[in-house]
């Protein structure tokens, strides 16, 4: 029973993104805990409170998150490491990072210690999206957030 004192607590990890985004963990009580999630700075942009974020990604089921925002997402399996996406991250700008094009969508992909950091390129609020190496390929499941990513206006720049 969920909530009982006798219920575990695991700790679930997810990926580290720099000191300039505070590290993401993942408290999980049996199956239904929620996933910590620190809503971005812009996440109260319209744009992410009306994300369509997908109920499966990688064969993992929708998380909820804690606290409780429209602008963030997870997905995970009980006691695995979690996929993140989270809208209202900066938009960014010229990088020399890997630009990809996913379904019509152009991320920026940053590798990390633990996985990839794919970030929404040319939209506005700009979506991030964690995924940890146990994923790999990560950037397969980017066609995942291909409707969720068009919640951000179209900026006009494109990966060349």
């Amino acid at each position: 029973m969920l909530g009982a004192p006798s219920t575990p607590r695991r700790r679930v990890h997810v990926p580290l993104v720099g000191a300039a985004v505070v590290a993401l963990t993942a408290v999980v009580a049996g199956c239904g805990g929620a996933v910590e999630v620190s809503p971005p700075a812009a996440a109260s942009d319209p744009a992410c409170g009306s994300v369509s974020w997908p109920s499966e990604v990688a064969g993992l089921d929708r998380r909820s998150t804690s606290p409780d925002s429209p602008a963030t997402a997870a997905w995970a399996d009980r006691g695995d490491v979690a996929i993140i996406a989270r809208c209202g991250v900066p938009v960014p700008g010229p990088t020399t990072d890997e630009c990809l094009g996913v379904d019509g969508v152009d991320w920026i992909a940053h590798r990390l210690d633990d996985g990839m950091r794919f970030t929404t390129y040319g939209r506005e609020p700009a979506i991030e999206v964690l995924v940890p190496n146990a994923y790999a390929p990560e950037p397969l499941v980017l066609s995942s957030f291909a409707d969720a990513a068009a919640a951000g206006r179209a900026t006009g720049h494109r990966c060349s």
